[in-house]
């Protein structure tokens, strides 16, 4: 089983985030779209978009997996699978992050070739070359040149202010935390069978864990354990359970009450929203901070969000007005990637709009534009039958 609505909401969110990912090549943006700073007690636009995708990503794991179990895969075979993915979101995610902080006079392949390396090693190594028409007997040899350009990369990583350090995991990045989050709970909801109360009780776990680390009592701060801060911190594999305790409600109410269902969910979504609202006073609502407050506020927006999306496209089965985006909710990763590569050709070949198109409403637009045209290569691309699969 596949619902329309979860893969337009991950579409909506893949478009938005290489969108907002885009505002640093812009001027005058709106403070109420730009990312709150580190210290202050707000939450912008861009500051709602990364935990859209890991709710979206608990909302995926129920069926996912019980589709594997259609297959007659057996518990080991999926466990191994959950595994494999998260690895390999893990390791992409700390060499992106050692990118941000790479030394370009340190690295003789300079900062930009450096990142285009690593995003041909992505492109290499997790491309489903089932889906080509290249032939099978080059699949493995491919795969390893990847692995080969990835550890060249490694050797000749320097970063920090003085070009003194190598590669650190520092907070993960994005693919590395979405990988925690993914790891975790997929395990969760395997091992527990798909058991709603149990799913309920990892929840409040990651909730009451977020709490723990913003009154002075993390668990996994100092030491080995901050290899693991992302899962103890609870805030990120929050979002994650979240997604699958609404995927679990919803299947079980609306299989007896479509309207109940809807407005179980809408009630639960506007709780939490007025739960982080409510402890603002407390924690404050910071994104980098990882607040309770803004957990709280963004997983009552991911619920109503799949609420809404459910009864547009799955219900009433207006879905054409997605299909132009669909390409960022089938083939996400793929989407992800393709900045990787044009950004650091574009400074390399001094490639630059005019300055007027980077400045404010029209800059925006063209922002924008630059996040569809890539959606729409992608398409393009998984039409070809390029895409990536971990």
């Amino acid at each position: 089983m596949r619902l329309s609505s979860i893969d337009i909401l991950r579409a909506i969110t893949m478009l938005l985030m290489i969108w907002v990912n885009d505002f640093w090549t812009l001027t005058e943006v709106p403070r109420w779209l730009e990312h709150a700073g580190a210290s202050e007690d707000y939450m912008g636009f861009s500051d709602v978009i990364f935990p859209l995708f890991l709710f979206i990503i608990g909302l995926s794991i129920p069926f996912a997996i019980e589709n594997r179990k259609l297959k007659k895969d057996s518990n080991l075979s999926i466990s191994k699978h959950i595994i494999s993915r998260s690895v390999s979101l893990l390791l992409i995610g700390v060499f992106m992050v050692n990118y941000e902080t790479i030394h370009q006079e340190s690295v003789w392949t300079g900062k930009y070739l450096w990142c285009i390396l690593m995003a041909l090693a992505v492109i290499l190594i997790w491309m489903d070359w089932k889906r080509t028409r290249v032939p099978q007997k080059w699949h493995i040899f491919i795969q390893a040149f990847g692995f080969i350009i990835l550890l060249f990369l490694a050797i000749v990583y320097k970063g920090g202010t003085a070009g003194d350090q190598w590669m650190t995991t520092q907070w993960w990045g994005i693919l590395g935390l979405i990988g925690w989050a993914y790891l975790v709970n997929a395990c969760a909801y395997l091992f527990t069978k798909g058991n709603l109360l149990l799913m309920i009780a990892f929840w409040l776990l990651f909730n009451v864990l977020a709490v723990l680390d913003h009154s002075g009592m993390s668990l996994g701060s100092n030491g080995f354990l901050s290899y693991f801060s992302p899962v103890i911190s609870g805030t990120i594999p929050a979002f994650t359970a979240a997604g699958i305790v609404t995927s679990l409600l919803f299947q079980k109410i609306s299989k007896r009450n479509i309207k109940w269902a809807y407005l179980g969910l809408s009630g639960l979504g506007l709780f939490n929203i007025l739960y982080g609202i409510g402890t603002r006073p407390f924690w404050g609502i910071s994104k980098i901070q990882g607040t309770p407050s803004w957990l709280g506020i963004c997983t009552g927006i991911g619920i109503l969000l799949f609420v809404i999306l459910y009864y547009i496209s799955d219900e009433k089965k207006h879905t054409k007005w997605a299909r132009i985006i669909a390409p960022a909710g089938t083939a996400t990763l793929t989407c992800y990637m393709l900045p990787y590569f044009i950004y650091p050709l574009q400074t390399l070949l001094n490639f630059h709009l005019p300055d007027f198109l980077h400045v404010g409403g029209l800059g925006l637009l063209i922002s924008f534009g630059f996040a569809l045209i890539v959606v729409i290569f992608t398409g393009w691309m998984e039409r070809k039958g390029y895409k990536l699969k971990l």
